[in-house]
Formats: structure tokens, C-alpha cells, sequence
């Protein structure tokens, strides 16, 4: 047998300038743990590159050129990410990123951790909210927008796209799901 390293889940939303991060920066990341929701962080970032689309702004509200000023440097952002990451991980456990659409927010994340720190703290790893609701209910892909989401749980909070209460309700929608798995 062997040893089972503990895990802690972390739910990590961002927003970018646009779809991928080699030509788009990062421009905040929230995040906070599934099951201590109150541990949060949150930054926003000066963008690598003031290539954006049009609506990936809309959606986020946030501005290139307020960030260019008022945000953090991306190494120091990463860095604090990382520090938050070791401070509320418990030892001996393992974060697993947590995301809605987890391929997105990951992407972003583990590129700006491999290029300013060498590493991702996550590992190569992330857990999609959007896969596990597939296999809990046996829903296909389409019926797993946030739309249809909202339907099968209508008090749960629609998007803000503000990276930290993205990932607090992300949070809050994966424990129900855990608990749904459960059988409680």
C-alpha cells in the first residue's frame, strides 16, 4: 500500500485580456479554499502585453491601463500566490486546483507560474467543476453551462466575472456537488 498524500481544493478563477496566454496577459486571480471559503486571495496583475479583445474586457470591467499602473508585477503576483498557497495548504497535503471550465483558468495560472517561478504549485493537474458534474449526473457536455447549471440549482450565484467571487462560488457550487456525490 501506499502513501496517500492529502488533498486540499482550491477553487482558482482569472481574468485575461483574451484566450490564451501567449499572446494575452493575465489580469486577476481569485481563489479560495472549497472547504474554508474565508481563505481567500485575490491580485491583479500589470499586464505582459496591451493586446486584448474586446470581450474579455466587457466581461471583466477591468482596464489595461489602470493595471499597468495599480497592478503587480506578474513574478510578484505569482509569488504571493504561491506564498498564500503554502500558508493555508495544510503539510502533508496537496492543492488541487479547482475551476469552472478549469482548462481556461489553468492555462493561464500554470504559464505564469512556470514563467516567473519555475513551477506550478498545482502540479500538471486541475479538477474541472464542469467534468465532475458530468459524471455525477451522467449530463453531456452542452448541459453543463453555467445557464444549466443555473437552472438545476437556481439559488446558486450567476457569474460576476470578478476573479474572487468566481471562485467563491465556484466553491460553494463544487461542495454541493461533493455532498450530492456523497449521497448526504
Amino acid at each position: 500500500m501506499t502513501d496517500r498524500l492529502l488533498e486540499t481544493y482550491v477553487s482558482v478563477d482569472v481574468e485575461s485580456a483574451g484566450p490564451n496566454p501567449a499572446d494575452y496577459a493575465l489580469l486577476s486571480i481569485g481563489a479560495c479554499l472549497v472547504d474554508d471559503p474565508e481563505q481567500t486571495f485575490y491580485v491583479e496583475l500589470q499586464p505582459t502585453s496591451m493586446r486584448f479583445t474586446p470581450e474579455a474586457l466587457a466581461v471583466s470591467g477591468l482596464s489595461l491601463e489602470r493595471l499597468s499602473r495599480e497592478g503587480l508585477p506578474p513574478a510578484e503576483a505569482m509569488h504571493r500566490f504561491a506564498d498564500w498557497l503554502q500558508a493555508v495548504v495544510p503539510a502533508g497535503h496537496a492543492p488541487v486546483f479547482v475551476g469552472f471550465n478549469a482548462a481556461f483558468d489553468w492555462m493561464f495560472v500554470a504559464d505564469y507560474f512556470h514563467r516567473t517561478l519555475g513551477h506550478n504549485p498545482f502540479g500538471h493537474t486541475a479538477l474541472d467543476i464542469k467534468a465532475f458534474y458530468m459524471g455525477l449526473t451522467g449530463a453531456a457536455w452542452s448541459e453543463t453551462t453555467k445557464a444549466a447549471l443555473a437552472a438545476r440549482f437556481p439559488d446558486q450565484p450567476t457569474l460576476t466575472h470578478h476573479a474572487l467571487q468566481d471562485a467563491l462560488d465556484q466553491a460553494a457550487l463544487f461542495r454541493r456537488l461533493i455532498l450530492e456525490a456523497a449521497g448526504r
